[in-house]
């Protein structure tokens, strides 16, 4: 039974100048390790080929080193890899492709399709009917010539491809470089493997997207993962698994804490998160100080521990009780201006009042420290 891996998207180079200079080279890193990873698996299965449906590279000017490297990824597997250009790494007339065969860094069993065709692999009963962009948008459905391909009986009709089914994923994603959305059907395909959007969607039994196998932005749509495609024999339905490759989920949160248990229970969750991630966290509601303190506290420990971590406290209130206030010993004109401070966060400035409270909260609380001390 033909068995291969269908990936796309690597976005190989691609760079994270948001994450600053401590994250932002590890997240760019971890693509390429990610590469690593999938070759592993593809030995350790056992399968007759990996399929990339484009976006290999991020961008035509990466530099030669990490095209390069990129190759040198691939190595755990010696079987065959079958690629196509997307439109991050068109095939032009001077690509990042021409680059890779100048510097003979694609090794023999790396087939990259940079012009439509067929590719016959009879040994692995595959033949695949590869579309590579050769421009960065096109306004034709590049699939189309799939209807009347002529492929080697006995052998499974493979297309692979790299754009947007019309009609199918969200308005705004519908652009250039359009696919119909029955084109397995009309071209009598046993699968099609698509790449160009991120997250890993079913478009039909024979038709899907693998998505990105590490997660670059933060949706839940199932991005992190590649596909484990097998197919008894030629008509048969695919038989399609996802399977988690990516190292870091991107975890994106909305919380409100209105009560101590919403904290605690936000806490919890974040405890609970046992494998590294790229985080971002917005709060809102209110707190007391000394839930306040337990919130930083959770968070500084969460910094150390994820890749990255953001967090909005912008809409987050904090509201000292009176036992906050007598604990802080802030009485006669310090109570007063916690209580100012506290009012103000209804206003214009309600972000720079928090931050005061937390400020003021602080160094009362170290002077108290400080005074415990001596």
């Amino acid at each position: 039974m033909p068995r291969f891996l269908h990936t796309a998207d690597w976005q190989i180079g691609r760079q994270y100048e948001r994450f600053g200079p401590e994250d932002g080279p590890v997240l760019a890193e971890t693509r390429i390790n990610t590469v690593e990873r999938i070759a592993r698996l593809a030995n350790e299965q056992g399968v007759d080929a990996v399929l990339v449906a484009g976006d290999v590279f991020d961008a035509q000017t990466v530099s030669d080193r990490t095209i390069r490297r990129l190759f040198m990824a691939m190595q755990g597997y010696a079987g065959l890899w079958i690629m196509i250009p997307g439109n991050h790494d068109a095939a032009l007339a001077e690509s990042v492709w021409t680059r890779a065969e100048r510097l003979e860094a694609i090794p023999d069993n790396v087939h990259v399709a940079l012009q439509p065709g067929v590719l016959v692999f009879a040994e692995q009963h595959l033949a695949i009917l590869a579309a590579p962009l050769t421009q960065r948008h096109t306004y034709i459905d590049l699939t189309e010539w799939f209807e009347h391909a002529e492929t080697p009986p006995g052998l499974l009709r493979i297309g692979i491809a790299h754009g947007s089914v019309q009609g199918i994923l969200a308005e705004d994603i519908d652009s250039p470089n359009p696919i119909a959305p029955d084109r397995a059907e009309r071209a009598n395909l046993d699968y099609l493997a698509l790449g160009d959007w991120h997250g890993c969607k079913r478009i039909d039994a024979r038709t899907w997207y693998s998505g990105t196998p590490e997660q670059d932005r933060f949706k839940s749509n199932g991005a992190g993962q590649l596909l484990d495609v097998s197919i008894e024999r030629s008509g048969s339905e695919p038989q399609v698994t996802a399977v988690a490759i990516g190292q870091f989920p991107w975890l994106q949160w909305h919380q409100q804490l209105d009560l101590p248990s919403d904290l605690d229970l936000f806490i919890e969750q974040l405890q609970q998160l046992v494998q590294p991630s790229v985080l971002s966290i917005a709060l809102s509601g209110h707190l007391d100080l000394a839930g306040e303190q337990r919130l930083h506290q959770a968070l500084s420990r969460a910094e150390a521990f994820h890749r990255y971590l953001e967090y909005d406290l912008q809409e987050l209130r904090l509201y000292p009780t009176e036992a906050d206030i007598a604990g802080l010993h802030a009485d006669g004109y310090l109570g007063e201006v916690i209580e100012e401070l506290r009012q103000a966060q209804q206003g214009d400035a309600a972000g720079t009042a928090r931050e005061a409270l937390v400020i003021l909260s602080g160094l009362l609380r170290d002077r108290q420290s400080e005074g415990g001390a001596q």
